[in-house]
């Protein structure tokens, strides 16, 4: 399976820990999302997965009310291309070598739309994917506008 062959350095894939840092006004991710909203001519990417994870995150810990929960995936949508995820998806991701199937999920659905920058705060997870530039959120200001 080859992963990234026409990378295109102008798709950003965001991973869950991004979205729900900032929704919990973490400085660093909180500061990376508006930095990336600011962006033009970029595409900012996140999986149909991480938009679950948020809303349960959310919603478990009470973290913000049903309408507020509603309100910030409508921003998302406005935002993001949402990439959906197949069986199929979880069968590659089941070949890749990491412990961490949730990030080989998030990686193969980032391959699909060749994005070049994948930022997340669980950088350590993402170190055998060496054709793709992992960045901390409080590494934002790597990608140019």
């Amino acid at each position: 399976m080859c992963y990234f062959m026409n990378i295109n350095t102008n798709n950003i894939f965001v991973d869950t820990n991004i979205l729900v840092g900032a929704i919990k006004n973490l400085q660093d991710d909180d500061k990376c999302l508006k930095y990336l909203f600011s962006l033009t001519g970029k595409k900012l990417f996140v999986s149909s997965l991480s938009i679950a994870q948020v809303v349960s995150v959310l919603q478990k810990y009470k973290i913000k009310t049903d309408s507020e929960v509603r309100e910030i995936i409508n921003n998302y949508l406005t935002k993001f291309y949402i990439i959906p995820f197949s069986e199929n998806d979880i069968k590659n991701a089941l070949l890749i070598e990491n412990r961490d199937m949730e990030d080989n999920i998030q990686f193969v659905l980032s391959a699909q739309k060749h994005c070049y920058y994948f930022v997340t705060n669980n950088k350590k997870d993402y170190i055998d994917f060496s054709n793709i530039k992992v960045i901390k959120s409080k590494e934002h200001r790597i990608i140019k506008k």
